[in-house]
């Protein structure tokens, strides 16, 4: 094993923020695809969400990293039928993963198809179901693009994530093996068409590594996206299986990809990227959603930051403490506070309606660059009039600054 070094909680900070993304300089002008393919291929994926209170999920983490952008651009890219620079499927969570990623996601789609898949209810329906299965493919192939309603099954589920009715889950199922995929999503809801009339024939040709290679590749993204991380923090990227993922590990250390190192602070030994840079200082200041890769995992981001973090959609109102849907708002190396923010498109108006601070914080700077954030923001969303609500203790100064 390579020799051990250490790292200062700062250092760790700021080479994972500078890893993500963080740190560039924004501008007014709507940033071009180029730009967002940049930050695509930085972050590998962008994990997709139903939750649309202020908006889609996977909008915001290029948002926190360049401004103001074009998501139509990203959507001509990643939703639409053609041209397509990225994929969907089960990465960490649902997800839109860059196109060039599709060979080492095979391996996951072949054990789904094995029964060795991510969800046991998928499993138990692929095996008492194949023949409907089979009645599925045969449609979606003759039909072409395909919505759970265009099915002949017309039952209904019983609502929630998994209250599915038979053809969705059979059309899930079907994703996860990687025998459909994505076509479109209209309303955020997914069509479905076999890989061969989605995913460029240049990108399905591509040989397919094995397993392990596969999986020690994905370790090395983990790594290039995080910056420094523990064991936990580089599978979890990809959601990757415990004994697969310490195997590539050991392998990634063997080969110089990964370097043990330990970290003020922290229990778990890290491991440092050999790609990871340390600036000497991290300048930034950026709203992010609770699904961006800089605060998805809860655990990281205490250790990392010393900021606790739970996202509270699904407490009860008498018992949320923050608010409903609340961004962590990253000022320099640190969040500095919390926003619990809504799109009310029919009033054209973002609405703050709580603000909280941090411990420790300077409550007129922390209020003076989240106004320019949440300015920003709105311009963003076409969203000309801004509403600061009274709750919260930052919300004072964010008023008096707006």
């Amino acid at each position: 094993m390579a020799r051990s070094s250490s790292l200062t909680a700062s250092q760790a900070r700021r080479i994972a923020l500078a890893a993500q993304g963080f740190g560039q300089i924004k501008t007014a002008k709507a940033s071009n695809w180029a730009a967002q393919q940049k930050e695509l291929k930085r972050l590998h994926l962008l994990q997709i969400d139903s939750v649309n209170v202020l908006t889609r999920s996977h909008y915001l983490p290029l948002f926190s990293r360049l401004g103001n952008y074009d998501r139509a651009a990203l959507d001509k890219r990643t939703l639409n039928h053609t041209h397509r620079a990225a994929f969907e499927c089960w990465a960490h969570e649902a997800s839109l993963v860059r196109m060039e990623l599709h060979p080492l996601m095979r391996w996951r789609m072949a054990r789904a198809q094995n029964g060795d898949g991510i969800y046991r209810s998928m499993r138990d329906f692929a095996h008492a179901e194949k023949a409907y299965l089979k009645n599925v493919m045969k449609f979606v192939s003759t039909h072409g693009v395909t919505a759970q309603s265009d099915l002949p099954d017309k039952s209904k589920g019983e609502g929630g994530w998994w209250g599915w009715s038979k053809g969705k889950l059979a059309l899930e199922t079907l994703f996860a093996q990687g025998l459909l995929t994505t076509a479109k999503r209209e309303s955020f809801e997914r069509f479905y068409d076999l890989p061969e009339r989605v995913i460029p024939t240049e990108v399905l040709n591509l040989p397919t590594p094995s397993a392990r290679d596969s999986i020690l590749q994905l370790m090395d993204l983990s790594g290039q996206a995080l910056g420094v991380a523990t064991a936990f923090d580089l599978r979890d990227y990809f959601r990757l299986p415990v004994a697969d993922a310490k195997q590539a590990l050991e392998d990634a250390v063997e080969e110089g990809i990964l370097k043990p190192v330990t970290v003020e602070g922290w229990k778990p030994r890290a491991y440092l990227h050999c790609a990871a840079k340390i600036p000497k200082k991290i300048e930034t200041a950026a709203l992010v959603t609770p699904f961006d890769p800089i605060c998805w995992d809860r655990d990281r981001t205490e250790r990392l930051f010393n900021f606790h973090y739970r996202i509270e959609l699904y407490t009860p109102q008498p018992k949320r403490k923050f608010g409903y849907y609340v961004l962590p708002f990253l000022q320099e190396e640190s969040f500095a506070g919390r926003v619990c923010l809504k799109a009310d498109r029919e009033n054209s108006t973002l609405l703050a309606n709580a603000i909280h601070h941090e411990e420790f914080v300077n409550c007129e700077e922390v209020a003076a660059n989240l106004s320019i954030e949440i300015k920003a923001m709105a311009n963003w969303l076409n969203l000309p009039n801004i509403k600061i609500g009274n709750s919260g203790n930052l919300a004072p100064y964010l008023k008096k600054t707006l």
